[in-house]
């Protein structure tokens, strides 16, 4: 019997959730009911400081009202259309995205994992056109992480972590390198080698920022061997890392750049930009999708992008990012803190990261461990001086508890 919203409770959802969803990761005690800015409420009303941002998400914070509002108006008007037609929404983010980060080309596409899916196609499909069928190799880093679907999990330079386990045999004509360190990657290009794929900032694999002169040797490589330079700016790009996107305070332009999570304001929506050169290797019937490029999500993106570029998001995240990292050397047990803009980690001396994201939780407060010494905090960029002021006060005390348990 279907069960009236006006009577159900916390714990009816938490029953249904496990009932009849597969299990695939650790849930927080919290049924998300409602959010703004800062802040993520429990069906009790109780607020959480919001340190995650849904991963890297609602970066122009939760429910932000001119995305609501944008959500809103379209879905009155239309809600899907496919890519048969044309749909004003999608034209209009197209060129505001193209025109705003300097890339000629953009596809849709639904969730990071899928737009690096259309990037590796891409990349594979100029080699194989230009050099002939057995130019499909591509160099990754080692740690590195690009989504959980075939081709972005084989991409993944982390053959020892459980997302790979149990899926092999991978995708061939993949190498891993060493991040940072130019001459390894030098070395694992061969004559077949089409691309190098890197992530600016090695968010999942312990929040590695890319230093400038090994992005900067990278994208001389690849001039010089005739490859494309493929960024994964999934979780870096739209404002966290300081600049619209990560590669431009860098100074560095790639072929191919991918994106997702925060330019959706929340909604789902991804997308793959491309220089004309490497666009051109795709053609009628080379890729689709159904949902890419939705009218709704479209119009969220647009309301999203106008608002980080409108309020200097950006700019915020790169001050902001730098006082907090600041404040949060002086934590106990910290061996290093490490980051770019508002993506912020913390490696801690002992393996402590989930104990800390656990204890954190119970003081109110939101955020994610990537591996047993590290957590991630990747706050929405609308972040002030008085919320990273709450955070350190958290984490502090927390560090604390765990320091003295008999307290």
């Amino acid at each position: 019997m279907q069960m009236e919203d006006k009577t159900i409770t916390r714990q009816d959802i938490k029953d249904m959730i496990d009932t009849y969803m597969i299990s695939i990761g650790e849930r927080f005690d919290l049924v998300a009911e409602h959010a703004e800015d800062m802040y993520v409420y429990d069906m009790d009303g109780t607020e959480f400081l919001d340190f995650y941002a849904g991963i890297a998400v609602s970066s122009v914070g939760n429910c932000n009202p001119k995305v609501v509002k944008a959500i809103q108006e379209q879905a009155a008007k239309l809600i899907h259309a496919s890519n048969y037609p044309y749909s004003i929404p999608q034209a209009k983010l197209a060129k505001r995205i193209c025109e705003s980060i300097g890339m000629d080309r953009i596809f849709f596409q639904n969730s990071g994992t899928e737009a690096n899916e259309a990037m590796i196609k891409m990349a594979r499909k100029y080699g194989v056109e230009t050099y002939g069928p057995e130019h499909y190799h591509i160099v990754t880093a080692k740690n590195s992480f690009h989504g959980r679907t075939y081709g972005a999990l084989s991409a993944t330079g982390q053959p020892d972590n459980g997302c790979q386990i149990g899926y092999h045999p991978i995708l061939e004509g993949f190498t891993y390198a060493d991040f940072n360190q130019l001459e390894s990657f030098r070395a694992a290009c061969t004559e077949h080698t089409i691309a190098i794929m890197i992530e600016p900032v090695q968010g999942e694999g312990g929040v590695y920022p890319a230093t400038q002169e090994f992005l900067q040797g990278l994208r001389e490589l690849c001039d010089e061997k005739g490859m494309l330079l493929l960024f994964d700016e999934v979780q870096t790009g739209w404002g966290r890392c300081g600049d619209i996107m990560a590669f431009a305070s860098y100074g560095i332009k790639p072929d191919i750049v991918t994106m997702a999570k925060a330019m959706g304001g929340g909604m789902p929506i991804a997308a793959v930009c491309a220089s004309e050169r490497a666009a051109k290797a795709m053609n009628p019937g080379s890729h689709g999708s159904t949902y890419g490029g939705n009218p709704v999500c479209c119009a969220a993106s647009l309301a999203a992008i106008d608002e980080i570029i409108g309020r200097h998001l950006p700019e915020n995240a790169k001050e902001m990012g730098a006082y907090f990292m600041d404040r949060l050397q002086a934590l106990s047990g910290v061996k290093e803190v490490r980051g770019r803009g508002l993506l912020v980690g913390v490696e801690f001396e002992k393996p402590i990261a989930f104990a800390v994201k656990h204890g954190c939780f119970d003081h109110k407060m939101l955020i994610t461990a990537v591996n047993p010494h590290t957590i991630r905090m990747v706050p929405p960029l609308t972040v002030t001086r008085q919320d990273c002021d709450r955070a350190f006060s958290i984490l502090n005390t927390v560090l604390d508890e765990l320091d003295n348990p008999a307290k």
